[in-house]
């Protein structure tokens, strides 16, 4: 088409080629900053409006304001450069801010939409009926696996009538989301990403269009900053609010802690019932976890037998045993202490924070769970927990998603210090499942929590 007149990078140019293939239904672009992700998407969008009369499109983000003061900008800014030649062809366009929508005269119109995961709409309903001819997500590590999924199920409208396939351009920086890490860069890396699927990384050493001070900046960045977005390093954690540094959770794999008295071994229980979590147990010898046991869909008296069992074998009196009392929980609790006299400490992650011994006030959390993994989190990073070397790979795989996924929340906000729900959580872990797992390890520290904490960047 005469009309789009662009230099597209060479990383830009296979992309390009794969957008308009009529096999790849999802392409991942990006890596570093400054790669043209958003340039990428947005001159894919214009064109295929202006292909294409009628069709529909979306440009999404997490956040309808980023968008509208990011992205959007580049798209207006583009059409801005391209107004002769679009004038010459007779189309004009029409922006509302209000609905959301840009109306090109040819009928195609692309919606701006907000992808976020609200709690009170877990299944996007904000969406609405609308279908699309396709859709371009910018900053897609924002986005939930199951946005995303929905997304992909509106990608539908007029493809016959176009002679097109569903397609997705998804545009992020490195990040450790399961369904873009894994089954994307990971998946690419190890030469078995899907035949619909297609990933291609980009740096800023990759567009030659970039000013040579951008990748100067970003060589000023912290360390953990400028491997991302320099170097487009997907091992590196991406989220400000992630407690746990991603090599100290690899270390605790090969840390020995030295082990105290037989009197310092613990048992921390997360507990599951008829489910598709797991009932996690693990056994402690001071801070390193000798075992771990996993039960699938296990019943409250089963787990009530089972902590009896462990803790009979290993001599572990019940005021060193702590198990979940949220949900279903309180039913293996209930049984241990009155049908087996075992009075275990009862976990409730929503209860008030525990003030220390010494009466000084830890700090202001919203809850006993966000306490405890703030808690967890110093230790880890400061090479405080250990896990036995022999630790199965499914259970070491789980234990690290969900240490990755356990995120401080409103950081910027004046409210008390919290991290995310359950729910939001099960909303990035791949499969949707619970931090069973991260939940087991993290109700140790209930027994740490009356010595002093020590300082925390998360901490005011």
């Amino acid at each position: 088409m005469k009309i789009v007149r662009w230099k597209p990078n060479k990383r830009q140019d296979i992309a390009w080629e794969i957008l308009n293939d009529k096999t790849t239904q999802e392409l991942l672009y990006g890596g570093g900053a400054g790669g043209g992700k958003s340039h990428l998407g947005c001159v894919w969008l214009i064109y295929c409006c202006i292909k294409y009369p009628s069709s529909r499109w979306l440009m999404g983000r997490a956040v309808l304001k980023s968008l509208k003061e990011s992205t959007l900008l580049t798209f207006f800014r583009i059409l801005g450069e391209w107004k002769e030649a679009l004038e010459s062809e007779g189309i004009t366009y029409r922006y509302n801010s209000i609905e959301g929508t840009i109306k090109f005269s040819n009928g195609s119109s692309v919606y701006l939409k907000d992808l976020y995961f609200y709690p009170a709409d877990p299944q996007f309903d904000n969406l609405g009926s609308t279908e699309f001819t396709g859709a371009f997500v910018d900053e897609c590590s924002q986005i939930t696996e199951k946005a995303f999924m929905i997304l992909k199920s509106r990608i539908r409208y007029k493809l016959d009538e176009f002679d097109l396939i569903p397609k997705i351009l998804l545009a992020t920086n490195p990040t450790k989301i399961p369904y873009l890490y894994e089954g994307f860069y990971r998946a690419s890396k190890e030469g078995r990403l899907d035949k619909h699927k297609a990933f291609i990384p980009a740096l800023v050493g990759d567009n030659p269009f970039m000013p040579d001070v951008y990748a100067e900046n970003l060589q000023h960045l912290d360390p953990v900053s400028r491997e991302r977005l320099l170097h487009g390093n997907w091992e590196y954690a991406d989220d400000p609010g992630s407690l746990f540094h991603y090599d100290k959770i690899m270390d605790m794999f090969g840390i020995e802690i030295q082990r105290h008295a037989k009197n310092k071994q613990y048992l921390s229980v997360d507990v599951a019932r008829w489910g598709a979590d797991s009932t996690v147990i693990m056994l402690w010898t001071d801070m390193m976890v000798d075992a771990i046991r996993v039960y699938p869909k296990t019943s409250m008296v089963d787990v009530a037998n089972y902590v009896e069992n462990i803790a009979k074998f290993h001599h572990i009196p019940p005021s060193q045993i702590i198990v979940d009392d949220d949900g279903v929980g309180g039913g293996a609790v209930d049984i241990l202490r009155e049908m087996k006299g075992m009075n275990v400490k009862a976990f409730v992650g929503g209860s008030r924070p525990i003030e220390s011994k010494q009466g000084l006030k830890i700090h202001n959390f919203r809850n006993l769970r966000s306490q405890c993994y703030f808690r967890l989190s110093e230790y880890v990073n400061q090479d405080k927990v250990g896990i036995f070397k022999e630790i199965e790979i499914n259970f070491k795989n789980k234990l690290v998603e969900d240490l990755e996924h356990i995120k401080a929340k409103d950081l910027d906000k004046d409210t008390k210090i919290g991290i995310l729900t359950k729910e939001e959580i099960k909303q990035n872990i791949k499969g949707g499942r619970s931090p069973d797992y991260g939940d087991a390890l993290m109700m140790r520290m209930y027994f740490e929590l009356d010595i002093t904490t020590t300082k925390s960047p998360f901490i005011r």
